[in-house]
């Protein structure tokens, strides 16, 4: 344990000292350390999953907006021609020569309707700039993650090698705590 160790009466051992027992205060101290260690294991994971998720979300609306502007290239790509299809009326024969680009432009507004749930088409500069920030809130998010990844997988390990080495498992420490 520590140096504070109080001697016991006993006999002497082969180096002429005394054995050592760890004093009470010693014992609970180390509890205590092992809490606040079991507590930071604790808080470091949960920070970790909510960055995971921060992660995630992140990269749901990156996917969004890529969708998204996809969707508006080929909309402007396929306009003309679905123009050309309410210029003639809807006619047959003019759907089966263009029944690819007129598919391409309903699934375009259907992306629109999905994604944008009626809200205003943004512009694709203003789809490219707010693609770029949520590339940087990645980066920088994903940074700290890795950070945290290994702060939790230092401590973690810390704690798993402190319960090998008091012997203690799940089982044991349910035990302790149904005393």
């Amino acid at each position: 344990m520590g140096v504070a160790a109080r001697s016991t009466s006993g006999p002497k051992g082969r180096n002429g000292l005394r054995a050592c027992v760890p004093l009470r205060s010693e014992k609970a101290m180390a509890r205590r350390t092992y809490g606040q260690l079991e507590k930071r294991a604790a808080e470091a994971a949960d920070r970790l999953h909510v960055l995971s998720e921060q992660i995630k979300s992140i990269e749901g609306a990156m996917s969004a907006n890529a969708e998204l502007k996809g969707a508006v290239v080929d909309y402007a790509k396929t306009r003309p021609v679905f123009s050309g299809y309410k210029a003639a009326k809807y006619s047959k024969k003019y759907l089966v020569e263009h029944k690819a680009e007129i598919a391409l432009y309903r699934a375009a507004q259907e992306t629109f309707r999905r994604v944008l749930s009626g809200a205003k088409l943004p512009k694709m500069d203003a789809l490219k700039a707010e693609y770029q920030k949520l590339a940087a809130e990645k980066r920088a998010t994903y940074k700290e993650y890795r950070a945290v990844r290994k702060d939790t997988h230092e401590v973690v390990t810390a704690k798993e090698n402190i319960d090998r080495l008091f012997g203690l498992t799940d089982t044991q420490k349910n035990k302790e705590q149904e005393r």
